[in-house]
């Protein structure tokens, strides 16, 4: 059984292939499958005496961005994170490797790290799991921006599917040779990756903690790259100029990364 779906929510479409592929067994019908399906989707739910109640109402949207390893991510990679953080902020393309044996860990890791731009709340930019043929590879190349994970160790030599490149066994984070410059790093990212470590250094926070810690941090950074531009009179939104940052005298990483961060924000008027 195959379920295709339009938005993030593996719990939820979890617990409903269960329910689909119970009412299967017991019935031997297809047609018994489809007519909870065909509840769900109009209802918004489904009942059954032998498998129990479902409801859409109990898988929200946000729940499921929140059930994340962000906590682990850190610790496992300490400081460098910042790297991650940046790459995902700059809408870069991020490749996770993972060994075949450990696919759990791809899923929860290629999950987890949209929420570092909770702000987005997007995580169509997720391709969980990718195979290196080419029908695959010419499928995620059409999106310009990607967390895909990989169980194939050759998709470190494939620097033309990514920026940055995650070796989780080797908790080692590659940053591929066309993406150096855009990806430097400056006393910006120094202070965000002391924050992040320190969070989840601390006893007592969830990743739901941390999560909001490093959302109110990149706020915080938005809202004072607003403030160094303009109002677009037609838009009304903000509008930043490089030659804007440039007159601030700020050290070169630290410009290019706010000027790209503006860019991919839609700040920047192509």
């Amino acid at each position: 059984m195959v379920l295709l779906c339009k938005d993030f929510n593996p719990e939820k479409y979890s617990v409903l292939c269960q329910l689909f592929g119970k009412q299967y067994l017991q019935t031997g019908s297809a047609a018994a499958m489809l007519e909870r399906y065909l509840s769900v989707l109009t209802r918004g739910t489904c009942n059954s005496d032998e498998n129990g109640k479902f409801s859409v109402n109990d898988y929200g949207a946000k729940e499921a961005y929140a059930k994340s390893q962000i906590k682990e991510i850190i610790q496992t990679f300490g400081v460098e994170t910042i790297l991650i953080y940046t790459a995902i902020l700059l809408k870069k393309r991020i490749a996770v490797y993972v060994p075949p044996h450990s696919l759990k860990l791809l899923l929860d890791y290629t999950r987890s790290i949209p929420a570092l731009a909770w702000h987005r709340q997007n995580w169509n930019i997720v391709h969980s799991y990718v195979q290196l043929t080419d029908e695959e590879i010419e499928n995620l190349q059409a999106h310009p921006h990607y967390v895909a994970g990989f169980t194939e160790a050759a998709v470190e030599g494939r620097d033309d599917l990514y920026d940055i490149f995650i070796n989780v066994p080797n908790s080692q984070i590659i940053i591929a040779s066309h993406a150096k410059e855009s990806m430097s790093m400056g006393k910006l990212h120094k202070d965000i990756a002391l924050l992040m470590v320190a969070k989840a250094e601390e006893e007592g926070l969830s990743d739901i903690d941390i999560i909001k810690e490093i959302a109110a941090k990149t706020q915080e950074l938005l809202n004072n790259l607003k403030s160094l531009g303009t109002v677009d009179e037609t838009s009304g939104k903000p509008s930043l100029t490089l030659e804007t940052l440039k007159e601030r005298k700020m050290p070169p990483a630290t410009e290019n990364f706010l000027f790209s961060l503006a860019a991919s924000e839609g700040f920047v008027k192509l």
